[in-house]
């Protein structure tokens, strides 16, 4: 019996070539861009992220691998404009593991992991000097704008927290999250102004983030997990109404809500 042929990089790099040949190639994949391929490169790390979560480890092989095809994309695109290639990204990728990482591929050593995370902050800080950045001294330099605005938040609280602007534990984080809500209800008593009412909801939600931060949840599982959740009960909902002559669009508002509370009860999570 033949073993089946293993592709290896090489062969992956090949394919993208090809499929970007403007002689023969794949018409789609040719029209593409960097800011095209961006929000699929953005939808593979979450697919990533999600295949872990639901510890579906041959479905994370496969997600890795759609993930590493946005980074052989984009590496492609920027071959073809002269720019750099798939083995400038390597290149660059190993030479800053091995320069943020004295302790491993160097003589640094650190006494313990809060050493090591400033020694990193610091290393970073040198290179956005190195290459010509206007310095900024502010405990909030270097976060990239590039960022899900929660992962942002959590960012800039962390950074702050170093300096010691932080509550002491969770309690003051719930009493400013019932706060804030309370001027968001607010809001929608005296007028639902528009502007303000996006101010308040962002102030609510930096409060969330920062709980979960307090809590020591990861944000982005948590809310995952309440996607899931709430996917799984409304799937639920509509099999019920299904089930009962009566599809769920046919049914009122107080019917539906039944519905959910049964859906509630007898919700029983994927393992």
């Amino acid at each position: 019996m033949t073993e089946a042929v293993r592709h290896s990089l090489d062969d992956l790099l090949a394919i993208m070539t090809r499929l970007r040949d403007p002689k023969g190639g794949c018409p789609w994949d040719l029209q593409q861009d960097f800011s095209t391929i961006a929000p699929y490169t953005i939808e593979e790390a979450y697919e990533v992220a999600d295949a872990i979560d639901r510890k579906d480890w041959h479905d994370l092989r496969d997600e890795l691998g759609d993930l590493l095809l946005q980074v052989v994309f984009h590496a492609q695109m920027a071959k073809e404009a002269g720019l750099f290639d798939f083995a400038d990204v390597a290149h660059a990728i190993s030479e800053k593991m091995v320069r943020r990482h004295p302790h491993v591929f160097g003589d640094e050593s650190y006494d313990d992991l809060d050493a090591q995370k400033q020694a990193w902050d610091d290393i970073k800080s040198a290179e956005r000097a190195a290459k010509g950045e206007q310095h900024d001294d502010s405990a909030l330099a270097g976060i990239s704008r590039g960022l899900p605005e929660w992962k942002r938040a959590l960012k800039l609280q962390e950074r702050a927290a170093k300096v010691g602007f932080d509550w002491p534990d969770e309690q003051p984080v719930l009493d400013k999250l019932l706060e804030e809500v309370e001027e968001v209800r607010a809001e929608f008593v005296q007028g639902r102004d528009r502007q303000r009412l996006q101010d308040e909801i962002g102030d609510v939600l930096f409060v969330v983030a920062n709980l979960a931060r307090h809590a020591g949840v990861d944000f982005s599982q948590a809310f995952r997990h309440a996607n899931a959740k709430f996917e799984r009960r409304f799937r639920q909902m509509e099999r019920l109404a299904r089930e009962q002559g009566r599809p769920l669009p046919e049914r009122d508002l107080a019917e539906q809500e039944a519905l959910w509370r049964v859906a509630k009860r007898t919700d029983k999570p994927a393992t």
